[in-house]
């Protein structure tokens, strides 16, 4: 005689979910927009499935094409409600008027790159530095917020004037029209490199460089609209020579990545409130030569079918 040993429902229930700590059984994943100096390959990705330790996939998903140097940087991505990726970048260090856009439905197949004059009508732009895209689900409608100078139309401050950034926007619902560019952000100094963070409604978070000398480092502001007005705007909570602040929420925390580029180094923060700040790099894991770029989630499926 022997006795059948039975697995209860219960010790099902443990194991299952240990196997799904193991495995990392859930449904979403990460990706993280890349590139490399000098920026002539194009956007690369990086992947994760806790959004803390990064694979780079290792290949060009989009070779730049337009533009008057023909390079990416700063690729910027998110996706609509419909399922595409909407991707945006820089294109020339000077002498263009816009960005480059392009769409996909797996970051692996894409549309045909355009060029988005946005500056078209201010004939002196120096630039059109690092667009960052951001859905704005009250409004249905995405924004568009990048960095460009023009001389002699701010109080020049400690920059040149061809140094001299303010930050601007454009909105549109299909990428076939868009609404007249406005300046999106006049802080009384050169700025760069912002990111729109919702918190909730009514509720709107500005990551943001001070883009002058000799400060170069990231601040915050806030706003009760995606399109601002941002004000009450922080003392900085990062060090000298830090540009490209990417943020996402996780465990009910937000994380910031930035390119601590004084330092040669990608540094991670977790803030619960924009207001204290832990670094938590020593337990994040970030390829080297990885630069400015967008962290989103995505569905685990889109990642497995990059890796193939």
């Amino acid at each position: 005689m022997y006795k059948t040993k039975f697995i209860s429902s219960y010790h099902l229930v443990i194991i299952g979910l240990i196997l799904c700590a193991i495995t990392s059984c859930s449904k979403n994943a990460y990706i993280f927009t890349s590139f490399r100096e000098p920026a002539n390959e194009g956007l690369r990705l990086l992947y994760s499935y806790d959004a803390k330790n990064w694979t780079d996939l290792n290949k060009v998903f989009l070779q730049p094409k337009v533009g008057t140097q023909k390079i990416m940087r700063d690729p910027s991505i998110v996706q609509g409600p419909d399922g595409t990726f909407h991707l945006v970048w820089t294109c020339s260090w000077k002498g263009d008027n816009g960005f480059g856009y392009a769409s996909s439905k797996d970051l692996k197949n894409w549309s045909e790159q355009k060029f988005i004059p946005v500056m078209q009508k201010e004939p002196t732009t120096v630039n059109v530095w690092a667009p960052e895209i951001f859905y704005d689900d009250e409004a249905k409608q995405f924004i568009i917020i990048w960095a460009s100078t023009i001389p002699f139309r701010f109080a020049k401050g400690i920059e040149d004037e061809d140094n001299n950034h303010r930050m601007y926007s454009i909105t549109t619902k299909d990428f076939v029209s868009f609404s007249e560019p406005k300046l999106f952000l006049e802080p009384g100094f050169s700025v760069i490199d912002a990111v729109i963070v919702k918190r909730a409604s009514k509720d709107y978070v500005l990551v943001l460089k001070d883009n002058t000398r000799p400060n170069r480092n990231l601040k915050v502001a806030y706003s009760e609209n995606a399109l601002g007005p941002y004000t009450n705007i922080s003392d900085t909570f990062s060090p000298k020579l830090t540009e490209g602040p990417t943020v996402m929420e996780k465990d009910g925390k937000y994380l910031i990545y930035y390119d601590a580029y004084g330092d040669k180094k990608y540094t991670t923060l977790s803030t619960a409130d924009f207001k204290t700040f832990e670094e938590v790099s020593s337990s994040t894991t970030i390829p080297e030569g990885h630069k400015h770029g967008t962290v989103i989630k995505v569905k685990k499926k889109i990642v497995e079918e990059l890796k193939k």
